[in-house]
Parts: C-alpha cells; sequence; structure tokens
C-alpha cells in the first residue's frame, strides 16, 4: 500500500507542478501580447494623427481656394453692376441734355411762331383787302361783258350748260359703243365656250368616231337571225338597250349606233352571248341584256375601285367610286376621260408636293374634276358645277368641291388648290397627242400663229415652239426699244387670244438683242 500511496503523492506533486508550470508560460505568453498590442495601438493613433493633420490642411487650402474664387466672383460681380450703373447715369445725362436742347429749340419755335402768326395776319390781311377789291372790278366787268355781248350773266350760263351737255352725250355716245363692241366680244367668247362645253358633253364634234361600234360576224346567216321574223329580234334589243342596230349591207358586220358608249358596250356584249348561245328571241335577248347590264355594273365598280386603289384615294363615296368607273367608257376630245382623270390627278399630286401643300387633297380634287361628264341624268348644268354638286352632295371635302366647281371659272376659288387643278386640267389636256387633232390644221394653226407675229413692224423672225404652246419673236434691235418690246409682247398675246382658236394657253417671247460688229484688220 505504501508504494501505491507513494506513486499517488508522486502524480499528485507532478500535477500540481504541471498546473503551476503551465501558468507561469501562460501568464508570460499574456504579458508578451499585451505590450503588442499596446506598441500597435501607439503605431495606430501615430498614423490616425498623422492622416487628421494632412487631411486638415486638404480641407484648409481647399476652403482658401473657394474663398478665393467667391471674392473673384464677387468683386466681378461688383464691378459689372458698377459698370452697368455707370452707363445708367451716362444715358440719362445723355437724354437729360437731349431734353434740355429740345426744350431749347420748342422756346425758339414759339417765339419763332409768334412773329410767323403776326406776319400771317397781317398777310390774310391784305389778302382780304385784294379779294374785295377783285370782287368790284369782276361785277364791273362782267357787267362789261354782258354790255358787249348783248347777254345776261344767266343766259350765258345757260349757253354753257347746254354746250357741256351736248359733249357729254358725244363722249357717252362714243363710250356706251365702246361697252357694247366689249359686250359683243366677251358675249361671243362666252357663246363660243358654252358651245364647245355643250360639244364636249355630246360627243357630236366626232360622231362618226365615238358615236358608232361595229360588231364583227362570223357569217352574214347571222344578220337573219339577229333580225328576227319580221324584224322583231332587232327591235327588242332596240328597245332592251337603247341602241340603234344598223344592218346593211356591209359584210360580216353589223354597225351599232349611239351617242352613249356605255350602252354600245352593254349591246356589243349582249349581241356576243346572243350569238355564241344561238338562242336568239325577244324573251331570250331581255335576259341576256338584263345580265350583261350587271356585269357592266360590276365591272364599272370594280373599274372605279381599282382607280382609287392604284392613286391612293381613299373614302370616296361608292357613288364617286361609280362614277369614276363610267369614265372609262367616255372620251373628251378623243381623249379617255378615265386616263385624263389619272394623268390630272397625278400632275396635280406632284404641284401640290413642289409648293408644300397637301398631295393627297389635291390628288382626290384632280380624279373627281370631270365627274360632271358622266351624270346618271343629263342636266342643264355645266360638267363643272354638276361635278361640285356631286362632290358635296356625297360629302366630299368643301376645297375638293370648290376645285371641281372652279377648274372653268364658272365658280369663284377660294382655296388655293384650286387653281392647281385648272393647270394640270389644262395641261392634260393640251399636251402634245393628248387630243385628237389633224395634222393639218396642227400645221395650218402653227403658220398663222408666227404669220400673225411677222405682221407687225420691227419683227425679223418668229418661230413657234414646243408644239404650238410658245411662240418666240426675234425684233430688230434698231428698230424697236425695250419699251416696244414689252408693248409688243402684250399686242400679240391680245391679237391671239382675239383671233385664234387654239387649246391650253400660248406664251409670247418677244427677244431684244444688240450687236455691235467691228472687224480688225
Amino acid at each position: 500500500m505504501e508504494p501505491i500511496i507513494i506513486y499517488i503523492i508522486i502524480g499528485a506533486a507532478a500535477l500540481i507542478l504541471g498546473i503551476i508550470l503551465g501558468k507561469l508560460v501562460f501568464a508570460k505568453n499574456t504579458q508578451k501580447q499585451i505590450a503588442e498590442a499596446e506598441q500597435q495601438a501607439q503605431r495606430i493613433i501615430a498614423d490616425g494623427k498623422l492622416q487628421a493633420e494632412t487631411l486638415k490642411k486638404e480641407k484648409l487650402l481647399e476652403a482658401k481656394e473657394n474663398f478665393v474664387q467667391l471674392k473673384s466672383d464677387h468683386d466681378r460681380d461688383v464691378s459689372q453692376r458698377t459698370q452697368k450703373l455707370i452707363d445708367g447715369e451716362n444715358r440719362i445725362k445723355q437724354k437729360e441734355q437731349s431734353l434740355n436742347q429740345k426744350d431749347q429749340n420748342l422756346e425758339k419755335q414759339i417765339k419763332e411762331n409768334d412773329g410767323i402768326k403776326e406776319n400771317l395776319n397781317r398777310q390774310i390781311e391784305i389778302v382780304n383787302n385784294k379779294r374785295t377789291e377783285l370782287e368790284k372790278h369782276q361785277e364791273e366787268h362782267i357787267r362789261r361783258l354782258e354790255k358787249v355781248a348783248g347777254l345776261s350773266a344767266d343766259d350765258a350760263k345757260a349757253q354753257l350748260i347746254e354746250s357741256l351737255r351736248q359733249e357729254a352725250n358725244t363722249k357717252a355716245l362714243v363710250i356706251q359703243q365702246e361697252i357694247i363692241e366689249d359686250a359683243k366680244l366677251k358675249a361671243t367668247k362666252e357663246a363660243r365656250k358654252i358651245v364647245i362645253q355643250t360639244i364636249q358633253r355630246t360627243a357630236a364634234e366626232a360622231a362618226i368616231e365615238n358615236a358608232i361600234t361595229v360588231f364583227n360576224l362570223e357569217s352574214d346567216e347571222i344578220k337573219g337571225s339577229i333580225i328576227g321574223r319580221e324584224g322583231r329580234n332587232i327591235r327588242a334589243i332596240e328597245a332592251a338597250t337603247g341602241v340603234d342596230l344598223i344592218v346593211d349591207d356591209t359584210p360580216e358586220a353589223i354597225v351599232l349606233s349611239s351617242f352613249d358608249p356605255l350602252r354600245r358596250e352593254i349591246a356589243r356584249l349582249s349581241l356576243q352571248r346572243l350569238v355564241s348561245d344561238g338562242r336568239i328571241h325577244p324573251a331570250r335577248i331581255e335576259e341576256v341584256v338584263e345580265k350583261t347590264k350587271k356585269q357592266i355594273d360590276d365591272q364599272v365598280m370594280e373599274i372605279g375601285e381599282r382607280t382609287a386603289m392604284e392613286l391612293g384615294v381613299h373614302g370616296l363615296h361608292k357613288e364617286l367610286i361609280r362614277m369614276v368607273g363610267r369614265m372609262r367608257f367616255r372620251s373628251s376630245y378623243g381623249q379617255n376621260l378615265l386616263m385624263h382623270s389619272r394623268e390630272t390627278a397625278n400632275l396635280c399630286a406632284i404641284m401640290a408636293s413642289e409648293l408644300g401643300m397637301n398631295a393627297k387633297l389635291a390628288k382626290r380634287a384632280g380624279l373627281l374634276h370631270d365627274i360632271g361628264k358622266v351624270p346618271d341624268e343629263e342636266t342643264e348644268l355645266s360638267h363643272a358645277l354638276l361635278g361640285a354638286k356631286l362632290a358635296e352632295k356625297y360629302g366630299e371635302n368643301p376645297a375638293v368641291v370648290n376645285a371641281i366647281g372652279a377648274h372653268h371659272d364658272e365658280m369663284e376659288m377660294q382655296y388655293v388648290i384650286s387653281p392647281i387643278i385648272q393647270a394640270c386640267d389644262a395641261i392634260s389636256g393640251a399636251r402634245p397627242g393628248a387630243r385628237r387633232e389633224i395634222m393639218q390644221q396642227y400645221i395650218q394653226r402653227i403658220k398663222d400663229l408666227e404669220n400673225l407675229a411677222m405682221n407687225y413692224n420691227g419683227v425679223e423672225k418668229a418661230y413657234a415652239i414646243q408644239a404650238g404652246r410658245e411662240l418666240r419673236v426675234i425684233v430688230e434691235a434698231d428698230k424697236v426699244t425695250d419699251g416696244d418690246s414689252d408693248k409688243l409682247s402684250f399686242e400679240i398675246a391680245q391679237k391671239i387670244q382675239t383671233e385664234m382658236t387654239f387649246p391650253g394657253q400660248i406664251k409670247v417671247t418677244v427677244i431684244r438683242e444688240k450687236r455691235s460688229v467691228n472687224v480688225a484688220r
């Protein structure tokens, strides 16, 4: 037992000694760490003081710079305000000096006016005295004249009034004659205009070319079937279509005659169906004609819709679209009305774009400007006024309505696009090849145009160019002055307007060139 106790005691002593040694080592390490921490803290404090000092210096330097900048701005503002005050004082001093000068001038003028007023009063008194003396001399002169002439003043006045009345009557007769001649001239122009429009509406100027359609047959035997027993078939066709059928000795052909091209087209298509079918009798004729009319109506609407779509004109009323389609079957002076309207619409859009205006509105007015030529019922109104009435009826823009009605000067132009429509309509109709004109007549018109200018004194040469739309007149510089050139241009234009008939307009250009030629030898 004793060795065990000894071992236990030794173990306990070793344990206690180990604990004591551990505490001594731990204490030593702790003191070392504390010393290192204190050294690190001192270094951190030193760095913080150094950074704080540096930051303090930077802030002080920045504050000084801001102060200097603010002071500079303040000094500049003060200098500018001071300069403005000085300028204002100078202006005030100048105004004071000007006012003082004006006051002095005004006082001087008042003094001068007082003198002038006194002088005027003296002159008025002298004039009154002279007037009194003049009235006395005039009365004495009148008495002497009455004594010499044997007439009183009242009799002389009566004779003078009678003489003036006769002279006024003579002048009035001259003026009246001039007014009558002018009225006749205008009436002739207006009558010519009305006649031309009437011809255009009825197409009577080209009745042979525009009033018939030739329907070709495979053989002359079909003519008998078309005529029918005692002519009942041909009468049924004429009654159903409103077209005259002319069956003569012309081989393998029947002539369809009507001023309405739409009716002629219906009759032609109906005859084509009847001949192809072979069954030709009154009941069948009426049935085929009705079907053909329906087909033509659909075709007209299709043409109108396609035209509006191609031109980019949207929102048209159905009736207006139908009228546009009917233009396809109408011609004016040999020019297809639909092609003319399309061309006018494109020209209007181009011109409106160049002028910075609404091109779509101008194109719409250009397309519809001649819808009065294809009415459902004939009226006494001109095609321009009728077209304006129809456009207004179907809700078109007031500018479009006015442009349609005014494109032949039958309505006052109230919108800017109206003269554009008028100009483009004339351009489309007057361009070379647009409308039918016999070559001999065209050449003769060109010759007459040049000969008309050659009849004036001083004209050396005259040339009609641009298909007769411009006349260039070359004058002799020795005989015609610059002022005479203006007068000559005006006179030739007036003579062309009154004596010649022409499409569109003719521009007269007078050219005067002075040439000095010398030869060096």
